[in-house]
């Protein structure tokens, strides 16, 4: 090997290349000789996810990555909300745009012209994306220091990228230049627009939305989800509570922090979710609901939901009971398995839905019966004495996984349920072109928890985040549709105070793990926030569930 030349370690073949020194990841990729489909789109390098533009001044390990990987769909994603704000700013240079979170499997898009917004207008936009993508317009990413950056935005009147850069300790960043578009994304883009092959914009209630290709088939775009009219509703509400807060974006937030505000921001956030689920207990007592069933995601705050709600019941005068149906797993031994000979615990038939129906069908008819409790640690159903018989003032509150799928309570009559569906829907954002993913907050959550109260490691949760996301769209967000209420776990503060908890853990993940790529983006990502200290977030919040310190007991 030349002296000029470097080694490349490739992780997709396993083979050793040598390259020119200060080849790009395109080079690397030729030499390395192999096809890979919707790719590459990004790299990992030494396990930090890189754009195709990075350049190799010293031996590395490299994995291309393709559309199939959630960081190359985000590559693509990211590069997708640059051409759209390009082509905005090229169609109605005086329009704001406001790229908010995923809805409907595509991203909601506000756009502020002083008038309502037609599909005319979202039809000319998507053509002007579509002559950029056609042009195959190169993508330039340009480091400057941060004053410079911040002048050149405040310039353009970009306040939403002023405020996140200024709140910033940093020397030096970047941003990305395309045609005579600036912009600022906190993580790589495609390098040519070019490579963008699928892409959607339709009109949207009083905006747009954004549709993206699936990542399980980039040939085809994400399949929309029938849950818009709910979702987009709770989208609604929080975008005015916004409003009252003041604060929409991080950079706002970390004003606000430095100002001195952060207890206001934390007493008027938690008074506005309490009102919500408040509205939801009024709700059921009206409604002479006697079997609740509350569903969400891993980490979405279900169990302290449900501790709260029952308090609000109570309140309407009714006495209630927390059930889990977590407590009516099937044996261990009689689990079912997946593809690869596991049990599969994510699954409806974990759960004996015939005795849990039985037990719930003999409450509603006044009879008496044995609760039982799931011993995680022998995987039996245990039996300790716990009966509940219940009369007319009586409301079970079931929490679980499955509480909204209908197997599970198809033989229980429809007037005695009442659904509700736990979301982590976003309440803030980075800026005005960067969303904060909703699964990054449950993630973000699901680290603390899980360190803090069972002693897994960062790399254990960030492992098991993949499978726990697959059982979470087989057996979950297909049934949210059939809520009849929506609750946001989401609190606009809440990352505030949970990074300088979550920092150090992610931090003991050691740089040759293969998760450490994403122990590495969610550290950056923190870093944008000013912290809170946490003995400012009450007792009785949902954040407790996660960051300990609650009056519930769990």
């Amino acid at each position: 090997m030349k002296m000029s030349e470097l080694r490349i370690r490739c992780r997709n073949t396993g083979k050793r290349i040598s390259v020119p020194f200060g080849s790009n990841l395109y080079e690397v990729f030729a030499g390395a000789d192999f096809q890979m489909d919707y790719g590459p789109v990004a790299a990992r390098v030494n396990n930090k996810v890189q754009g195709m533009n990075y350049r190799f001044y010293n031996n590395k390990d490299v994995e291309f990555l393709s559309l199939t990987d959630k960081s190359g769909m985000r590559t693509y994603t990211r590069t997708l909300f640059f051409i759209l704000a390009k082509a905005v700013e090229d169609t109605y240079p005086d329009a704001q745009l406001i790229i908010g979170g995923s809805v409907c499997s595509g991203y909601y898009c506000q756009l502020r012209l002083g008038r309502p917004v037609e599909d005319e207008d979202a039809r000319r936009i998507k053509c002007r994306m579509q002559e950029i993508i056609d042009a195959d317009m190169p993508i330039h990413r340009i480091q400057c220091p941060i004053e410079e950056a911040i002048e050149m935005f405040e310039k353009r009147g970009m306040k939403s990228k002023v405020q996140l850069l200024e709140s910033q300790d940093d020397l030096y960043t970047y941003y990305y230049k395309l045609g005579d578009t600036v912009d600022y994304f906190y993580s790589c883009l495609l390098t040519r627009t070019g490579q963008v092959h699928l892409f959607d914009l339709v009109k949207f209630y009083d905006g747009m939305l954004l549709r993206a290709p699936s990542r399980k088939d980039p040939s085809q775009l994400e399949e929309m989800m029938g849950q818009e009219g709910k979702m987009f509703d709770v989208i609604l509400e929080h975008h005015k509570w916004q409003d009252i807060l003041g604060v929409r974006t991080v950079g706002e937030l970390n004003y606000a922090i430095k100002a001195g505000y952060a207890t206001d921001i934390i007493n008027v956030s938690e008074a506005l979710q309490s009102k919500k689920l408040s509205d939801i207990a009024d709700e059921i007592a009206r409604r002479k609901a006697r079997i609740v069933l509350l569903a969400g995601p891993s980490s979405s705050g279900k169990t302290t939901t449900s501790k709260r709600l029952a308090v609000l019941v109570m309140a309407c005068g009714l006495r209630p009971h927390t059930i889990s149906t977590d407590d009516y797993f099937v044996n261990r031994v009689d689990t079912p398995k997946d593809a690869n000979g596991e049990y599969d615990f994510e699954c409806i038939g974990a759960v004996d839905t015939p005795f849990f129906e039985g037990q719930m069908n003999a409450l509603l008819r006044g009879e008496e019966v044995e609760l039982p409790r799931y011993d995680f640690k022998k995987g039996e159903r245990v039996f300790e004495g716990r009966k509940l018989k219940i009369g007319s003032d009586d409301v079970i509150i079931l929490e679980g996984n499955h509480a909204l799928n209908p197997i599970l309570t198809q033989q229980i009559p429809e007037e005695e349920k009442y659904r509700i569906y736990v979301s982590t829907l976003t309440t803030i954002q980075l800026d005005d072109h960067n969303h904060i993913p909703t699964a990054d907050i449950r993630l973000l959550r699901r680290i603390l928890r899980d360190f803090r109260h069972r002693g897994f490691s960062a790399v254990e949760t960030i492992r098991r985040a993949a499978s726990v996301s697959a059982g979470e769209e087989k057996w979950i967000f297909p049934f949210q549709g059939l809520a009849d209420a929506t609750f946001n776990s989401a609190l606009l503060y809440e990352l505030g105070v949970i990074r300088d908890q979550v920092i150090p853990i992610l931090g003991q993940v050691p740089e040759r793990a293969v998760e450490y790529a994403e122990a590495n983006r969610l550290r950056k990502f923190l870093a944008y926030f000013r912290g809170i200290p946490g003995d400012q977030v009450p007792p009785s919040s949902l954040l407790r569930e996660f960051a300990g310190g609650s009056s519930f007991r769990y």
